[in-house]
């Protein structure tokens, strides 16, 4: 077993015995994992991608005239590259920089992005954004873009979404800049049918991470003993998942397990939603003292330009 996985499994393993239990989020992203994500992008309920493009597609000449063309664009959270093409096509970067946690689906996403944009240095880096992340030792440090789209910073709590921005700050130059993406507060009902699709594939999708834990840990969750829930928390202005023991179960991993009773919950995700104020003064603790805010016509999602 690699170093890598080791620490997976036992980060895994301690997070499950712990009070309540939990899973991060980042175990989301095997191959299987990335392509549910991918079809959650594309549902009616789910707004952020579609509402994001829309602001990305509507202020493009703004952003454009805001970045320099020539700069390295570093994708965090990349995925299948479909955000990081349109905007590549806007700015002409000299180089891109896909970064993703789930590797075989990043470096096929990277092999079509090449094919389509063949002008442009394209560079895959597998990395876990809760550690240091280690870019390309011949990239250049001048006139760097991070791109953080999609809102993936509301999967951090503040204490860590702070920490992430600050790692982000100590990537760039004092000419470089972040573009993020930032879901922001709404009607609690359009949350809601984001988060509970009536197709399942988000019901899906967080079922999926118990198959994916398996792999890693050997473990023996059955998958068909667990159910969905997603909810919004006013107190902490969050979406929170879990997955719902629907019956008394018990787990076994190499050299351990445990039991879950009926109704316990595993919680496997949290999804920040931001006013438009606190995030600018997140980015400014972080680092980030000037900001640049777009919002589409009804305040749903923004998109935010943060330089240091």
């Amino acid at each position: 077993m690699s170093e890598t996985s080791l620490s997976s499994k036992l980060e895994i393993v301690e997070n499950l015995m712990q009070t309540p239990p939990a899973v991060s989020p980042k175990y989301f992203y095997d191959a299987k994992g990335s392509a549910l994500f991918e079809q959650i992008t594309r549902l009616a309920e789910y707004y952020p991608t579609r509402v994001e493009r829309q602001i990305m597609a509507t202020h493009a000449a703004a952003i454009a005239a805001h970045v320099s063309s020539g700069c390295t664009v570093i994708e965090l959270g990349a995925g299948n590259c479909e955000k990081a093409k349109i905007l590549c096509e806007l700015i002409a970067p000299a180089c891109f920089v896909a970064v993703d946690i789930s590797a075989e689906f990043l470096h096929e996403a990277v092999k079509e992005l090449r094919a389509a944009l063949p002008i442009i240095d394209i560079r895959a880096v597998a990395a876990d954004l809760n550690r240091e992340i280690a870019l390309p030792a011949d990239l250049p440090r001048q006139q760097r873009l991070l791109y953080y789209p999609g809102s993936s910073i509301g999967n951090f709590d503040p204490t860590q979404a702070q920490a992430l921005l600050s790692r982000m700050r100590s990537l760039l130059d004092d000419d470089g800049a972040l573009l993020i993406g930032v879901d922001l507060l709404k009607d609690l009902a359009v949350l809601d049918a984001a988060y509970n699709d009536a197709a399942g594939v988000t019901a899906a999708f967080n079922l999926n991470v118990l198959q994916h834990v398996n792999r890693l840990t050997g473990s023996d969750f059955d998958v068909a003993q667990w159910r969905h829930l997603a909810f919004f928390n006013t107190t902490e202005s969050r979406i929170e998942m879990h997955l719902v023991a629907a019956t008394d179960t018990q787990v076994h991993w190499p050299g351990g397990g445990r039991s879950f009773v009926s109704g316990e919950r595993i919680h496997t995700e949290n999804s920040y939603k931001y006013r438009v104020q606190d995030f600018v003064a997140l980015l400014n603790r972080s680092g980030f003292p000037r900001t640049q805010v777009w919002t589409d016509e009804r305040g749903w999602f923004a998109v935010m330009l943060a330089r240091p």
